[in-house]
């Protein structure tokens, strides 16, 4: 690995060097169906995701789609990580990241008739469950999970992907959402150290309830 990879590698171990793991009974997201439980299952008991082998980061791609998103903040490094050690083959840790920001258009032919879907951006994700909620708001909402520090690591992960991106499929994306989202965030979110003095503020509250 170049020094300029292993470089990048430290800025992601050490943006996520104080991440808490959420507790095993906040690692799941969804509940419908039998899916959701058994692409986190093998998360479960994982206390540092350093740990976790490439291969099982792959085996279980589908679960970066289920996580709660206390443990999608606490395992994503491990994706980033394997992502620039060029240990992935399926999983895809840019689509998550970027997944909103991006409005898409698919022509689908049925008949005589072209039918044009259209996902991300403003597009409502499904009316009929979330009413006005679209792919950005829901997208804003999961990933406003990370703090400053890890932002900075996320936004120099994403950046190192865009360059070198011969399509320019992930590009569009990638900017889009470093645009709307990810440079600012990197910027302005709360740091870990504010989250850190948050946590404890209200332990010692709920602490003096009780023993009040």
């Amino acid at each position: 690995m170049s020094e300029d990879l292993a470089a990048l590698v430290q800025r992601i171990r050490d943006g996520f060097s104080r991440t808490p793991h959420p507790g095993d009974d906040y690692l799941q997201a969804s509940r419908e169906g039998c899916e959701p439980e058994e692409a986190v299952a093998p998360f479960r008991g994982v206390t540092h995701w350093s740990s976790i082998p490439s291969s099982l980061l792959d085996a279980q791609y589908t679960a970066l789609s289920f996580f709660a998103e206390g443990a999608f903040r606490f395992f994503v490094p491990a994706f980033l990580v394997a992502d620039v050690r060029s240990e992935l083959q399926t999983a895809d840790p840019v689509f998550h990241l970027t997944g909103g920001f991006h409005e898409v258009a698919i022509e689908v032919p049925i008949g005589a008739v072209s039918h044009v879907r259209r996902s991300g951006g403003a597009v409502p994700m499904n009316p009929r469950r979330y009413g006005a909620v679209t792919y950005e708001d829901y997208a804003r909402f999961r990933l406003a999970v990370f703090s400053r520090e890890e932002c900075a690591a996320i936004v120099s992960y994403l950046a190192w992907r865009r360059d070198r991106d011969t399509t320019g499929l992930d590009a569009r994306a990638i900017d889009a959402a470093l645009a709307a989202f990810w440079t600012a965030r990197a910027q302005h979110a709360p740091t870990t150290a504010e989250l850190e003095r948050h946590v404890e503020e209200e332990l010692r509250y709920y602490r003096a309830l009780s023993a009040d």
